[in-house]
C-alpha cells in the first residue's frame, strides 16, 4: 500500500472517530471527557485531541460542571456539547422553507392556524406511537418507551430519574429552528407527552430557546386523565447533568 494511501485511510478513521464523539456529544451532552473515553473505548487524551479540533471548528463548547458537596481544589470537570454549529451537521429537517411555510400561514389564519398546524403535527405523532407507549402501566416505563419513539422520530432522547420524577431529556431537536419562531410547536408537544405518558409534565427547558438539552419533568405518580397543557407545580430545575446518569432511548 503507497504511503498516500496509508495516510488518507488514517485521516478517514480520525474523521470517522471524531464524528462518534461528536455524536456522543449530541445525544448524551453536556458530558465529561472521561465519560466520552469510557463510551468510545477512547484515551482521554484521543478525546481531548478531537474536542480540540471541534472546539477549533465551533463545533464544540463546554462548561464546568457544578461541584456537589463539599468544594474541593483544582478545576471543576468540564462539561462538553456541541454549538449550534456542532448541531446543524447533523441535519434540521425543516428551517427556513419550513418558516416561510408557517408564516405563510399566520399571516392567512393568525395565532389559531399557527397552534392548529402544530396541534396536526402532535397528533400524528401521538398516533404513530401511542400503542407502544400505553403498553406499559408505569410511568417510568411510559417514559422510557417514549424516549426510544423520539430517538426514532431524531431526537436523540434519554431519561434519568431525578428526584422522585423522572427527566425526558431530547439531547436534538430536528426542528429547534423552526420552534424557535413558533413556540407553539414546543407547547403542544409538552401536551402530547402529557397525553401518552398519562400525567401532568412541565417543561424545563428546550433548545430552541437556546438551553443545551429540551428537558421535560414528569412526576411518578399514578396514570391519571391530564387536559391538554397541563402541568405540575415545584419540580427539581436541574436539567442538566453528566451522562452516566441517564438511561438512553435507544431502540433495540
Amino acid at each position: 500500500m503507497r504511503h498516500t494511501d496509508v495516510v488518507k485511510n488514517e485521516q478517514q478513521a480520525e474523521g470517522r472517530t471524531r464524528h462518534g464523539v461528536a455524536r456522543l456529544l449530541l445525544e448524551q451532552g453536556p458530558i465529561t471527557t472521561a465519560a466520552v473515553a469510557d463510551t468510545m473505548g477512547l484515551s482521554p487524551a484521543a478525546v481531548r485531541r478531537h474536542l480540540d479540533v471541534l472546539v477549533a471548528n465551533r463545533e464544540a463548547e463546554f462548561r464546568d460542571a457544578p461541584r456537589r458537596g463539599q468544594r474541593g481544589r483544582g478545576r471543576p470537570a468540564k462539561l462538553w456539547l456541541l454549538t449550534e454549529t456542532g448541531r446543524a451537521r447533523f441535519g434540521h429537517a425543516y428551517d427556513d422553507l419550513a418558516i416561510a411555510a408557517i408564516q405563510f400561514v399566520a399571516e392567512g389564519g393568525g395565532e389559531t392556524a399557527i397552534r392548529a398546524f402544530a396541534e396536526r403535527r402532535a397528533a400524528i405523532l401521538v398516533d404513530r406511537h401511542r400503542a407502544a407507549v400505553t403498553a406499559h402501566d408505569e410511568v417510568a416505563d411510559r417514559a422510557n418507551a417514549l424516549a426510544v419513539a423520539l430517538t426514532r422520530e431524531g431526537y436523540a432522547a434519554s431519561t434519568r430519574r431525578v428526584g422522585t420524577g423522572e427527566q425526558l431529556c431530547q439531547h436534538h431537536c430536528p426542528v429547534a429552528h423552526v420552534a424557535a419562531e413558533f413556540p407553539q410547536l414546543c407547547e403542544v408537544e409538552t401536551a402530547a407527552f402529557a397525553d401518552l405518558l398519562g400525567t401532568h409534565v412541565q417543561r424545563l427547558a428546550t433548545i430552541a430557546r437556546g438551553d443545551a438539552v429540551c428537558t421535560t419533568h414528569v412526576p411518578l405518580g399514578g396514570i391519571e386523565p391530564t387536559e391538554p397543557g397541563a402541568t405540575v407545580g415545584t419540580v427539581p430545575t436541574d436539567p442538566i447533568q453528566t451522562a452516566p446518569t441517564t438511561t438512553e432511548g435507544t431502540p433495540s
